[in-house]
């Protein structure tokens, strides 16, 4: 594994890489599901639904059509509500109905798990998909649910005081990139 070390982060994914990853996870979704006639791409917020407008602008390059992705809001169905302060909402846009199609859950970073729960439990109150895929830009490992990535850019092994940082040119107003905080690397 590549790192670069800067100022207390160690740099292991920069534009290219993650360019190149989500590339990889297009390909690998459309081979998997024969073309995208039939498939919805939801991001999930934040990082998440500028990964999927990207995956969908990708595969419609590919498929020569417009795929229209969407954004898909799991904070009012995280079980640590209670635990902490929820974050603002985010909108939910559901471009297509999802029953009977196949929905690529797209998030940045997958570790818990807790989140693509959320998202299911999320998905579950607008449809019924026939299929639930999972495109992830880093998995660091630590499940604590037995959730797993269909579509990964990365493996990541972590431990679990370090933390993973992605930032993305639209959302962050930042070069892209995937930091690893607290390493030692």
């Amino acid at each position: 594994m590549r790192r670069r070390r800067r100022s207390g982060l160690s740099t292991v994914m920069d534009a290219t890489d993650i360019s190149r990853a989500l590339t990889r996870i297009t390909h690998e979704i459309l081979e998997r599901n024969r073309d995208a006639e039939g498939v919805v791409i939801l991001g999930i917020p934040t990082r998440g639904v500028e990964l999927a407008e990207r995956i969908a602008a990708k595969m419609a390059e590919v498929e020569g059509t417009t795929i229209k992705p969407g954004a898909l809001d799991v904070t009012m169905y995280r079980d640590d509500l209670r635990l902490k302060a929820p974050r603002a909402l985010e909108a939910t846009n559901v471009p297509e109905d999802i029953d009977g199609r196949v929905v690529v859950l797209v998030d940045d970073v997958l570790m818990s798990g807790r989140t693509i729960r959320a998202a299911l439990d999320a998905l579950s109150d607008l449809g019924r998909p026939k299929a639930v895929q999972l495109a992830v830009l880093v998995d660091r490992g630590h499940r604590e649910l037995p959730i797993r990535a269909d579509f990964v850019g990365k493996n990541l092994p972590t431990s679990k005081t370090e933390k993973v940082r992605v930032r993305l040119s639209d959302t962050d107003g930042a070069a892209d990139s995937v930091s690893i905080e607290g390493s030692d690397a």
